[in-house]
């Protein structure tokens, strides 16, 4: 009985793994069409550019014409799809994309890749779980004043270190050293809300996921002039 118990208990685990491979692998393929559409327009910006001098007549005017036009074809979107498409979890990759794409219009998302080989024990589905959780906060926070996250993915040693930011204000260190604490929020919640029991334990799960693994969720709160950032950080 007890092996049959454990084999029952690896088969859930291997059919989690794959459901997850089959959510986000789509969005992957997708952003690789993406990016190989783009090559085609890339292309043919680069002759326009290559070509301005026939039309345009002095030097000082060349250079901003051709500055400009940079600037406007260089959308910070492109890069970012160019940033995740290089990093070896491919899963973590549809998945960032897909929750990228999904967000709302006025957020700006700005995601740094300092390592391309993301190497963890947690399994794919457990990861996915603890950065779900990390991006959904982040995004929910967002509003149009305070629209600003910033995304971080490398590798310390045999550990993925992913790091997000997210504007916020009003926020006390006596709240944030509660923020892992189980059934903590400081979302408005009204008792007759049918999901007012699932608020306050994101992230008390995804610190007690990492930690399964050896790792750790960390939080950081740093005061602005007139905003705050909030720092998590998840090494496992």
């Amino acid at each position: 009985m007890l092996s049959f118990r454990r084999r029952r208990k690896r088969i859930e685990i291997l059919e989690q793994e794959l459901r997850t491979y089959q959510l986000y692998i789509k969005p992957l393929e997708e952003l690789v069409r993406e990016i190989r559409a783009r090559q085609h327009e890339f292309d043919n910006h680069m002759n326009a550019i290559l070509n301005m001098h026939y039309t345009i007549d002095t030097y000082d005017e060349l250079i901003e014409a051709q500055s400009q036009y940079i600037r406007d074809m260089y959308k910070e979107d492109s890069r970012q799809l160019i940033a995740i498409l290089k990093i070896s979890d491919k899963i973590l990759a549809g998945f960032l994309y897909s929750k990228i794409i999904a967000a709302k219009p006025f957020i700006k998302v700005d995601v740094q890749v300092k390592s391309l080989d993301i190497i963890s024990s947690v399994s794919e589905h457990g990861l996915i779980e603890i950065v779900g959780t990390l991006v959904d906060n982040a995004f929910e926070a967002a509003t149009e004043e305070l629209c600003n996250v910033s995304i971080v993915l490398e590798s310390a040693g045999n550990k993925l270190v992913f790091q997000i930011s997210n504007e916020t204000k009003d926020l006390t260190f006596e709240q944030v050293s509660h923020f892992f604490d189980k059934g903590y929020t400081t979302k408005n919640v009204k008792l007759s809300d049918k999901f007012a029991n699932k608020h306050g334990f994101g992230l008390y799960n995804a610190r007690k996921i990492s930690k399964k693994y050896g790792g750790d969720v960390t939080v950081s709160l740093e005061h602005g002039e007139d905003k705050q950032i909030i720092t998590f950080r998840l090494e496992i």
